[in-house]
């Protein structure tokens, strides 16, 4: 017999609950009423990686729901999103962080983010080269802005069944955290994010450090 999403998450929150990290269960492509069965187990934050998904379903489901946006954002889609997304995980550039805090500004907001190191083999995968991340550190202008907050670090793993490989890309990414933590945000408290692991690897990135890990499949099934 199949879990029910309640099972699924009661399940994942208490294999989380040793770290102390904090589950985003990934609802992209699933219709509200799978969100609403979350919500009524205790699920508050929830994931998406498409703009007008996301403007929709914030609409219409509980307004004490903490959104993120989990996907790759384009400049030109921040300002719908901008009103009410509470933590952007992707952060891959200088122009898209400058934007954000744009358009937080104008809903006078602060909007937290994190910052996307390509710590995977595939191409297809986002994120910021290490050398870019920190020549993009080492200018400092971020720290002018006054409408984003810098909350730690997102990465993704590649998706292979190498568990090594896995473990290393993660160790990468904590090691990337612990490196900004001590040289760019030592006074800064709540720097203290690390989000990685999705279905198939969050034990690994649990064990690894992760605070913050990306759940779909496992709680909802399979994407559609």
């Amino acid at each position: 017999m199949p879990h029910s999403i309640c099972d699924s998450i009661h399940s994942i929150q208490d294999e989380l609950a040793p770290y102390n990290a904090r589950l985003v269960a990934v609802s992209k492509t699933k219709p509200s009423s799978l969100l609403m069965e979350a919500y009524d187990c205790g699920q508050r934050i929830f994931g998406e990686n498409r703009v007008q998904e996301l403007v929709e379903k914030a609409q219409t489901l509980p307004k004490d729901i903490e959104w993120h946006f989990i996907g790759h954002l384009q400049r030109n889609k921040v300002k719908y999103i901008a009103p009410f997304v509470d933590l952007i995980h992707a952060v891959d550039s200088w122009k898209l962080l400058q934007e954000i805090d744009k358009r937080a500004g104008a809903n006078d907001r602060i909007i937290k983010v994190l910052l996307q190191f390509k710590i995977a083999q595939e191409d297809s995968k986002y994120g910021m080269a290490d050398e870019e991340m920190y020549r993009f550190l080492e200018q400092e202008n971020w720290q002018e802005l006054s409408h984003v907050q810098i909350c730690g670090v997102m990465g993704m793993a590649t998706f292979t069944d190498n568990q090594d490989q896995v473990q290393s890309e993660f160790e990468k990414l904590h090691g990337h955290y612990q490196r900004l933590k001590s040289n760019h945000f030592a006074e800064n408290e709540d720097f203290k994010e690390i989000s990685m692991g999705m279905s198939g690897d969050y034990q690994l990135a649990l064990k690894t450090g992760s605070t913050m890990v990306r759940i779909g499949s496992s709680i909802f099934g399979a994407r559609y």
